[in-house]
C-alpha cells in the first residue's frame, strides 16, 4: 500500500517533549518516536523515515553522534535532520550543521514555525531526489544512463576479484525499424528489450542505456556457463516478443549481445566492455540474433 503520509522519526529522551511532538504532528504526519540515539538507530532500519526531529542531549549517544551516523550510512545519508534543542549558543549550533544537520530550532518552538521548517525540508528532498533521479536513469526506459552506469561499473570494477562479467547489447538492424515504423515505434521497441533484459537480471547487476539502441550489464555468476545460459535466454525472450506499431502492423526483432570476463590481466572497466563490445560485433558480423562469448 502506498503511503498516504510522511514519516517523521522524534528521536528525545524526555517523554513530555515527545507528547508535545505527538500532538502537534500526529494529524499530518505518521510519527515514530525513540527515546535515544540507539533507538533511533533501530527505528530507522525498521521504518521509511522521511525525516528526523533530533534532540542534541540525550545519553549514551548525543545527537551530534547520532546525526553523523545517520549521514554517512548510505541507506539513510538524505534523511533530512532538524535539531530542536535547548541549546542557543552559537557553538553548538555551528557544531550542528557542521556534523549534517540540515536545520536548527531552539526550545521552545514557535508550533507554526517548526510547521513551516519540516514542510520545507519535506520539499526540498523531494526536489533532491527527484534531480537525482534524472540524473541517473534514461527517461524511456526507467534503467540507468550512461553517466550513471559507468559511475556504479568503476566502483563495481574496483571491488571485483576478476568475478565481473560485460555484457554488451544490440538491436539488430534497429536503423530499419525506425525509417519503417517510425520513431515513436522504434522506441516501444527500447522499452520492449529493456523490460526484457530487466526481467532476466539479478539485483545485483548494473543495467544500463548506453546509447540509442546499445545497452550493457555488468554482473557476477557462479560460472561462465550460467552466464552464457542466462544473455542466451535473454536473447531467446527477445527473439519471441512482438510490438505492435502505431497503424497496429505487428513487429519482431533480435539482440546481438557480445559477453567477456574479467580476469587478472583486465586493466579497467572500459578495457573489459571493450571486450564484450568486439564480440558484440563478431555476433552481428556471424548473422546476428546471436551471443559471442570472449
Amino acid at each position: 500500500m502506498e503511503k498516504t503520509k510522511k514519516t517523521i522519526l522524534v528521536v528525545d529522551d524526555t517523554e513530555t517533549n515527545i507528547d508535545i511532538m505527538l500532538e502537534l504532528l500526529s494529524d499530518k504526519y505518521d510519527i515514530v518516536v525513540a527515546l535515544d540515539g540507539r533507538s533511533a538507530f533501530d527505528a530507522l532500519e525498521d521504518n521509511e523515515v522521511d525525516l528526523m526531529l533530533l534532540d542534541i542531549m540525550m545519553p549514551e549517544i548525543d545527537g551530534y553522534d547520532v546525526c553523523r551516523e545517520v549521514k554517512s550510512n548510505e541507506r539513510s545519508a538524505n534523511t533530512p535532520i532538524i535539531f530542536i534543542t535547548a541549546l542557543d549558543d552559537e557553538e553548538s549550533i555551528e557544531k550542528a550543521y557542521a556534523v549534517g544537520g540540515d536545520d536548527y530550532v531552539t526550545k521552545p518552538f514557535k508550533p507554526l514555525e517548526l510547521l513551516a521548517r519540516i514542510e520545507t525540508q519535506l520539499k526540498l528532498k523531494e526536489l533532491i531526489s527527484h534531480l537525482n533521479y534524472i540524473s541517473s536513469y534514461d527517461e524511456m526506459t526507467g534503467i540507468y544512463n550512461r553517466r550513471k552506469f559507468f559511475e556504479l561499473g568503476e566502483k563495481r570494477f574496483e571491488k571485483s576479484k576478476n568475478e565481473l562479467y560485460a555484457v554488451m547489447i544490440d538491436i539488430d538492424k534497429f536503423k530499419n525499424i525506425n525509417d519503417t515504423y517510425g520513431h515513436p515505434t522504434g522506441d516501444k521497441v527500447i522499452k520492449a528489450v529493456a523490460d526484457t533484459v530487466s526481467r532476466h537480471l539479478s539485483d545485483d547487476a548494473i543495467f544500463g542505456r548506453i546509447g540509442g539502441e546499445e545497452f550493457a550489464v555488468l554482473c557476477s555468476c557462479e560460472s561462465p556457463k550460467n552466464v552464457s545460459d542466462n544473455i542466451e535466454n535473454i536473447r531467446a525472450a527477445v527473439e519471441a516478443l512482438e510490438v505492435a506499431s502505431d497503424a497496429g502492423e505487428a513487429i519482431r526483432f533480435t539482440i546481438s549481445e557480445g559477453v567477456a570476463k574479467q580476469n587478472s590481466t583486465t586493466k579497467s572497466l572500459d578495457e573489459l566492455l571493450r571486450f564484450a563490445d568486439i564480440a558484440l560485433y563478431e555476433a552481428k558480423g556471424l548473422g546476428r540474433n546471436r551471443v559471442i562469448f570472449r
